[in-house]
Parts: structure tokens; sequence; C-alpha cells
């Protein structure tokens, strides 16, 4: 039985083969755990159908399908989202270990730390989505104009709408990753940050009007958070930004 790929250590030296060979055992680990959690995923996939269909209204919580085989490609579809969702630790482990190597060691652990960061984030994002913007603005569109409308919702395209919510919430939630990489590149300081606070919040306050939250509560409960963030990320380029400069200025010159 072939050994699992071992991750190489910086500098150490590979052929192209073995490169090729440890790409080849990390892409079919992580298809494997796509596999199996797609087989985990499929078999509670009715109760992650019902979770997703709570923000809806009561009365439509049973989405509509309108062919013979869509109720079939819809769980499926739901299910690869879960199941991809599931794995993505896995996924994203074998994608730096083939990496890392080309990254010196003492900025591997910074890298871990703001990845593990950004998972938190991303995290925070989703329950924030699901939890706090999806119910009032469902509540919102299913309810406009239904005097003139027999109004159904399509199963399909609900969970796009869903996926789509949560992704862009997630996103959003990334402010202070995103802030932090351009201070670490140097095309933004924690001084232009300070100093142009008031643009930053009001950037965030577009963002968060833009989120699908369509009455003023869900809006404010957008907007308060994506402030506090901008304002963490703030907080965190002034007190990362100093060591990171007395970091590059200790580097050895190249030869």
């Amino acid at each position: 039985m072939a050994r699992l790929p071992r991750r190489l250590r910086h500098g150490e030296e590979a052929t192209l083969v073995e490169h090729l060979g440890e790409l080849r055992a990390r892409l079919i680990i992580s298809l494997a755990a796509i596999a199996i959690a797609f087989a985990v995923t499929y078999g509670f996939h009715g109760q992650l159908l019902d979770w997703l269909n709570r923000p809806l209204p009561e009365r439509l919580r049973k989405p509509v399908t309108f062919s013979p085989i869509e109720p079939f490609t819809t769980s499926i579809m739901v299910t690869l989202y879960a199941s991809f969702l599931l794995s993505l630790p896995v996924v994203l482990w074998q994608f730096w270990a083939f990496l890392a190597p080309a990254i010196e060691e003492h900025r591997q652990r910074s890298i871990a730390l703001a990845v593990a960061f950004a998972t938190a984030l991303g995290v925070g994002g989703v329950a924030f989505g699901y939890w706090v913007i999806l119910p009032p603005a469902l509540h919102f569109l299913t309810n406009y104009d239904s005097s003139h409308f027999d109004i159904l919702v399509r199963a399909r395209d609900y969970y796009r709408f869903v996926t789509f919510v949560l992704l862009g919430v997630a996103l959003a939630f990334e402010v202070p990753v995103f802030v932090l990489a351009l201070v670490r590149l140097r095309i933004l300081t924690a001084a232009k940050l300070r100093s142009t606070w008031r643009v930053g919040v009001f950037a965030m306050t577009v963002v968060g009007v833009l989120l699908p939250g369509v009455d003023p509560v869900s809006t404010i409960l957008s907007v308060i958070p994506l402030v506090s963030l901008y304002v963490l990320s703030i907080g965190l380029a002034s007190f990362l930004e100093p060591r990171w400069r007395s970091d590059a200025s200790a580097a050895p010159l190249p030869e």
C-alpha cells in the first residue's frame, strides 16, 4: 500500500516526477474526502433541506419543483455543496501541504494563523447570514405584493439564492483579512487606515446596505458587525505592522 504523501521541508529538493507524484496523491486524497463527505451528507440530506427551508415563512417551507427529475437533481446539488463544505478542511490542508515547502518555515506559522482567522470569520459570516439576514429578507421578499401574486418558491432557485447570500455575507466578513493583506504587502499602512477611517466606515455601511436585509432593523444589524470588523482590522494593522517591518529589516539580504 502506497504511503500518504509526506510534506517536504522548506528548501528540500525533489525531482519533477516526485512533485507530480505528490500532487497526484494529494488530488486523490482530496477527491476521496469529497466522496466520503458526499456519502455521509446524502444520508442526512433530508435534515439538511429542512434546515435550509427553516428561514422561509411557515406557509412556504416546502419549496415546489416543476419537473420529474428536479427533486433528484436539487437534492444532489445541495448534497454536493454540503459535501464540499464538509471536506474543505481536508482539501485546503492538502493544498497547503503541497505549497508549504516553497515558503520559509518562520512564515508558515503566520500563514496558518491567518487561514485559521479567515476560517473563523467565514463561519461567523455564514451563521450571521443564516440567523440574522435571511429570515427578514425572505419574509419581505415572499410577501411583497402578495395581493397580486400567488407566491410560490421553487426549490432550485431558493437554494441558489441561499448559497449566494451566505457566500456573500461570508466574503464580507473577510474584511480584516483583506485589509491586513494590503498592509502586509505595503499597499496600505496602519497610519493611512487611521487617518481615513471615515471613508472605511462609509464603505462598510454601503456594503451592509447592499446585503439582502431589506428592512431597517436587519440593515442596521448588517452594518454594525461590518463596521466593527473594519475597526478591528485597523487595530490589528496598528499592532502587527511594526512587527512585520522589523522582521523585514532583520531579514538577511539575498546574496
